[in-house]
C-alpha cells in the first residue's frame, strides 16, 4: 500500500483517541462517555503511555486527516470524538494486548478502511501548549499531611 496505506502513527493516534475518550471501557455505551469528547492533551498523555513518546505535531494533523477523511475521527472547536464507524471498527477488532494493540488496528484500518484525507491542521502553538500542560499535569504534586492532623507540631 505504500504511500497512500495506513501508518502506523495513525493507529498509534487512533488507539490513543479511543482510551482516552473511554470508549475502549466495558462496552461503555457512547451515551456513558462525555459528548464533547476529549482535548489534544488527552490524547498526547494516552499516546505516551501507549509508547513512551509524545507525537510531533506532524504526525497527529498526519494521522486525524487520514482518520477524519475515513470517517472515523471527527474534530470540532478543540475535542475529538471517535464517530459510530469509528466505535465499530474498535469494538469489532480482534483481542489484543497493550503491547500489540495499535499493531492490531493498523492491520484492522488496512483491511477495512481506506486512509481519507480531511482538510485539518494542527498548529504548532496548540500542540505546544498541549504537550506543555500534560507535563506540567504529570509532575507530581508533594503530598500533605490533611489539616488538624499534624500530629501536635
Amino acid at each position: 500500500m505504500g504511500e497512500n496505506g495506513w501508518r502506523w502513527t495513525d493507529a498509534w493516534i487512533f488507539v490513543s483517541l479511543v482510551i482516552a475518550s473511554g470508549a475502549g471501557r466495558h462496552r461503555r455505551a457512547a451515551t456513558s462517555r462525555r459528548p464533547e469528547g476529549v482535548r489534544l492533551t488527552d490524547v498526547l498523555s494516552t499516546a505516551d503511555h501507549l509508547n513512551q513518546t509524545i507525537p510531533q505535531r506532524h504526525e497527529v494533523e498526519a494521522a486525524v486527516r487520514r482518520l477524519v477523511g475515513a470517517g472515523l475521527v471527527s474534530v470540532a472547536d478543540g475535542w475529538f470524538r471517535i464517530t459510530a464507524d469509528g466505535e465499530r471498527l474498535w469494538r469489532t477488532r480482534p483481542r489484543a494486548g497493550v503491547g500489540t494493540m495499535v499493531d492490531t488496528v493498523q492491520g484492522v484500518l488496512t483491511r477495512r478502511h481506506e486512509p481519507g484525507s480531511a482538510d485539518w491542521s494542527l498548529d504548532e502553538a496548540d500542540h505546544a501548549a498541549a504537550v506543555q500542560e500534560y507535563v506540567v499535569r504529570s509532575i507530581p504534586t508533594p503530598r500533605r499531611s490533611p489539616e488538624g492532623q499534624s500530629g501536635g507540631h
